[in-house]
Protein backbone atom coordinates (compact mmCIF):
# COMPACT_ATOMS: atom_id res chain seq x y z
CA UNK A 1 0.00 0.00 0.00
CA UNK A 2 1.59 3.38 -0.90
CA UNK A 3 1.00 5.84 1.37
CA UNK A 4 0.72 9.80 -0.52
CA UNK A 5 2.22 12.73 0.70
CA UNK A 6 0.44 14.94 2.71
CA UNK A 7 1.38 18.60 1.10
CA UNK A 8 0.95 16.64 -2.54
CA UNK A 9 -2.53 17.67 -3.20
CA UNK A 10 -3.27 20.63 -0.97
CA UNK A 11 -3.20 23.91 -2.65
CA UNK A 12 -3.50 27.29 -1.38
CA UNK A 13 -1.63 30.77 -1.03
CA UNK A 14 2.04 31.33 0.39
CA UNK A 15 2.65 33.16 3.14
CA UNK A 16 4.41 35.65 0.14
CA UNK A 17 1.35 35.36 -1.94
CA UNK A 18 -0.71 36.65 0.65
CA UNK A 19 1.99 39.50 1.75
CA UNK A 20 2.27 40.75 -1.90
CA UNK A 21 -1.51 40.87 -1.80
CA UNK A 22 -1.99 42.44 1.76
CA UNK A 23 0.53 45.12 0.19
CA UNK A 24 -1.06 45.92 -2.86
CA UNK A 25 -4.47 46.59 -1.10
CA UNK A 26 -2.82 48.82 1.70
CA UNK A 27 -1.20 50.76 -1.33
CA UNK A 28 -4.66 51.59 -3.36
CA UNK A 29 -6.20 52.57 0.30
CA UNK A 30 -3.19 55.09 0.79
CA UNK A 31 -4.33 56.29 -2.49
CA UNK A 32 -8.03 56.16 -2.46
CA UNK A 33 -8.95 57.50 1.28
CA UNK A 34 -7.13 60.92 0.73
CA UNK A 35 -8.88 61.89 -2.09
CA UNK A 36 -12.23 60.82 -0.63
CA UNK A 37 -11.24 62.83 2.65
CA UNK A 38 -11.20 66.08 -0.02
CA UNK A 39 -14.52 65.35 -1.68
CA UNK A 40 -16.10 65.38 1.99
CA UNK A 41 -16.21 69.27 2.20
CA UNK A 42 -17.26 69.65 -1.63
CA UNK A 43 -20.61 66.94 -1.13
CA UNK A 44 -21.81 68.54 2.11
CA UNK A 45 -21.68 72.32 0.34
CA UNK A 46 -22.96 70.66 -2.84
CA UNK A 47 -25.89 68.95 -0.26
CA UNK A 48 -26.76 72.41 1.78
CA UNK A 49 -27.19 73.97 -1.81
CA UNK A 50 -29.77 71.69 -2.97
CA UNK A 51 -31.74 71.61 0.56
CA UNK A 52 -31.92 75.83 0.08
CA UNK A 53 -33.70 74.99 -3.55
CA UNK A 54 -35.75 72.93 -2.02
CA UNK A 55 -36.38 75.15 1.21
CA UNK A 56 -37.23 77.61 -1.37
CA UNK A 57 -39.33 75.67 -3.11
CA UNK A 58 -41.42 75.03 0.09
CA UNK A 59 -41.88 78.66 0.70
CA UNK A 60 -43.54 79.28 -2.53
CA UNK A 61 -45.79 76.44 -1.47
CA UNK A 62 -45.98 77.82 1.75
CA UNK A 63 -46.92 81.45 -0.08
CA UNK A 64 -49.46 80.09 -2.11
CA UNK A 65 -51.53 77.91 -0.52
CA UNK A 66 -51.02 80.65 3.01
CA UNK A 67 -50.73 83.93 0.56
CA UNK A 68 -47.77 85.19 2.58
CA UNK A 69 -44.38 84.38 3.02
CA UNK A 70 -43.61 82.20 6.29
CA UNK A 71 -41.97 84.31 9.04
CA UNK A 72 -38.84 81.72 9.52
CA UNK A 73 -37.92 78.05 9.57
CA UNK A 74 -40.14 76.88 12.57
CA UNK A 75 -43.03 78.28 10.67
CA UNK A 76 -42.23 76.15 7.91
CA UNK A 77 -42.05 73.16 10.16
CA UNK A 78 -45.22 73.84 12.38
CA UNK A 79 -47.08 74.50 9.05
CA UNK A 80 -46.07 70.69 7.87
CA UNK A 81 -43.99 72.25 4.95
CA UNK A 82 -40.76 70.91 6.24
CA UNK A 83 -39.90 67.96 8.84
CA UNK A 84 -38.49 69.06 12.19
CA UNK A 85 -35.24 67.20 11.35
CA UNK A 86 -35.28 69.11 8.08
CA UNK A 87 -33.78 72.86 9.40
CA UNK A 88 -30.30 72.29 8.80
CA UNK A 89 -27.76 71.94 5.81
CA UNK A 90 -25.59 68.02 6.27
CA UNK A 91 -22.92 70.14 6.97
CA UNK A 92 -24.32 72.20 9.99
CA UNK A 93 -25.25 75.42 8.39
CA UNK A 94 -28.30 76.74 9.14
CA UNK A 95 -31.36 78.67 6.81
CA UNK A 96 -33.01 81.60 7.31
CA UNK A 97 -36.14 83.04 5.46
CA UNK A 98 -36.00 86.84 4.58
CA UNK A 99 -39.10 89.13 4.70
CA UNK A 100 -39.50 88.28 0.85
CA UNK A 101 -39.54 84.74 1.09
CA UNK A 102 -35.50 84.81 -0.09
CA UNK A 103 -34.04 82.12 1.67
CA UNK A 104 -30.21 82.38 2.71
CA UNK A 105 -27.24 79.83 4.30
CA UNK A 106 -26.30 80.95 7.28
CA UNK A 107 -23.02 79.37 7.98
Amino acid sequence: MKKKKLRENESGFTLIEMMIVLLVISVLLFVAIPNVAKQSNNINSKGCTAFKHMVEGQVQAYRIDLKEFPNSIADMVTSGYLRSGETACPNGDTLEIGADGEVSIVK
